[in-house]
């Protein structure tokens, strides 16, 4: 009985501290993290803040989203987000600019393998966060446009995202007045579609 009290105390003292060390993290993204359209404070970025608050975790988000960025802007980029902040985790939220340009899938993956990279030679880890497009840019290009994000997942053995608009993508009513960026209520479902992927990473 006394060893399993010790077990008991030892378990609950882990799962208390599994946090305690303060983290950094850098969101590099696009207009999908960068509130665009919204309220300052209401995106999901900044939901995260206010879920890790919640739940006692200590972290310090940098959001370094930018409207209209690429994967090759993002990985102009990067090197310099990590030296200044040394985070422990990168979140990339980049390509959906990519495909709606009709840049060179092999660019993309080119882009993103070599920002995984940069994160991990910066010994952060990282979660790819993946993304679809409509099929009205092609059904080979739509294909191998989502296939891109968890190849480069199971390349790299980097955490992943399968889709961040799951449960948005297909309802209209969750979408600002261009269709194409997310509102305010569907940024908590964003937030839910990454959370499960992001926590482990801060442990």
């Amino acid at each position: 009985m006394a060893l399993q009290m010790i077990l008991t105390l030892m378990l609950a003292t882990f799962a208390m501290t599994a946090y305690s060390a303060s983290k950094t993290i850098v969101v590099l993204g696009d207009s999908l993290s960068a509130e665009y359209g919204l309220e300052r404070g209401r995106g999901w970025v900044s939901l995260l803040q206010q879920r890790l608050v919640a739940e006692k975790i200590p972290a310090n988000i940098v959001n370094a989203s930018i409207s209209g960025e690429t994967t090759s802007g993002g990985r102009a980029r990067l090197q310099s987000l990590l030296n200044k902040h040394k985070p422990d985790v990168v979140i990339i939220e980049l390509g959906a600019n990519d495909a709606l340009r009709g840049l060179s899938l092999a660019a993309t993956q080119d882009n993103l393998e070599a920002m995984v990279g940069s994160a991990a030679n910066a010994h952060a880890k990282t979660l790819l966060i993946g993304m679809q497009i409509p099929p009205n840019y092609g059904a080979d290009y739509t294909k191998r446009f989502t296939a891109l994000f968890p190849k480069v997942a199971k390349q790299s053995k980097t955490a992943l995202v399968p889709f961040m608009l799951k449960g948005v993508a297909e309802k209209p009513e969750l979408f600002q007045a261009d269709r194409i960026h997310p509102n305010e209520t569907a940024h908590p479902i964003i937030l839910d579609n990454i959370w499960p992927y992001l926590k482990p990473l801060l442990r």
